[in-house]
């Protein structure tokens, strides 16, 4: 494979996010890549894909900068672009928690644990396994005995965790998500609301993949990633196995798909079978809607 994704991030003071946007939009442009790049004055998180050679001398040119020097970059190999477009945007936020009161992950977090740190505990008789992602990531993939958030968004988490896990703030918590960076926060926050032992991945669901010592041992179905890809394998000891189930039909499943209808754009698992009989719909409004993108797609009302 000639092109590679790089998925990666930095807890850094960034003065004047804009400027910043800028200069680096057009570097990102004269080396010919294309991602997403989101830049807040806490940091930079991003997710970029291009040939070898634009990878290796973006990697390069980033660690130039006195800030990100010892960035760490989740490489994978890829068969071509993984993304349309080259976007860098500032928010207020490089991942959208939204807590009251903000923390610094430089500060305060949870321990970090190695993939291979990682795979001893969660075999750990009384430990609490708790996926920082969203249902439809869960529901794709995800590591065997982990907990599911009932969560939409990443910032409905902290909420859900103070109404359902409160009672078990003595316990040994792994937490985990992609790439790393939701458990910064989101770690921190445990510990800073009383949990006594608070562990997160180190680099993630696509480190502990990659790891030639675990090769993503108990993971079970795919890890849902966010650009043309939708998913990567994780499991690579030759016991993968398909957690997702068709939206409608039940069965086995890892397509995912968005609902036809614009104003809904909920995430799908749909065998095609299904998609085509329910015009890629979640529901019967979904279906009957007048801007439904299946219908136009197929010119079902021409």
């Amino acid at each position: 494979m000639n092109y590679q994704v790089l998925l990666y991030y930095k807890y850094v003071q960034i003065k004047d996010p804009e400027a910043f946007r800028d200069a680096h939009l057009e570097l990102c442009n004269e080396i010919g890549l294309k991602g997403r790049i989101l830049v807040a004055t806490e940091g930079l998180n991003g997710t970029v894909s291009g040939t070898i050679e634009q990878t290796e001398r973006y990697m390069n040119t980033l660690r130039e900068d006195a800030r990100f020097t010892d960035i760490i970059f989740k490489v994978e190999p890829s068969s071509g672009h993984a993304f349309k477009k080259m976007k860098v945007k500032v928010k207020p936020e490089i991942v959208n928690l939204h807590l009251a009161n903000d923390l610094n992950p430089n500060e305060v977090t949870g321990k970090h644990l190695t993939p291979k740190e990682f795979f001893e505990a969660m075999q750990d008789d009384d430990v609490i396994i708790l996926d920082a992602r969203n249902t439809y990531e869960y529901d794709l993939g995800h590591f065997k005995n982990a907990i599911r958030p009932n969560i939409e968004t990443f910032r409905e988490l902290p909420a859900w965790v103070e109404e359902n896990l409160s009672k078990y703030k003595d316990k040994k918590v792994l937490t985990y998500c992609t790439g790393g960076i939701r458990c910064e926060k989101f770690s921190g926050f445990l510990v800073n609301e009383g949990f006594q032992n608070v562990n997160q991945l180190h680099g993630g669901i696509i480190t502990y993949g990659y790891d030639p010592e675990v090769k993503g041992a108990l993971w079970d179905g795919k890890c849902y990633v966010f650009d043309e890809r939708i998913s990567v394998s994780v499991n690579r000891t030759g016991e993968e196995v398909i957690v997702g189930n068709c939206y409608h039909c039940g069965n086995p499943e890892e397509r995912y798909v968005k609902c036809g209808n614009p104003d809904c754009n909920k995430h799908l698992l749909l065998c095609e079978e299904c998609e085509h009989k329910h015009l890629r719909s979640c529901s019967e409004e979904c279906k009957e809607h007048p801007s439904n993108r299946y219908v136009k797609e197929h010119q079902l009302n021409a």
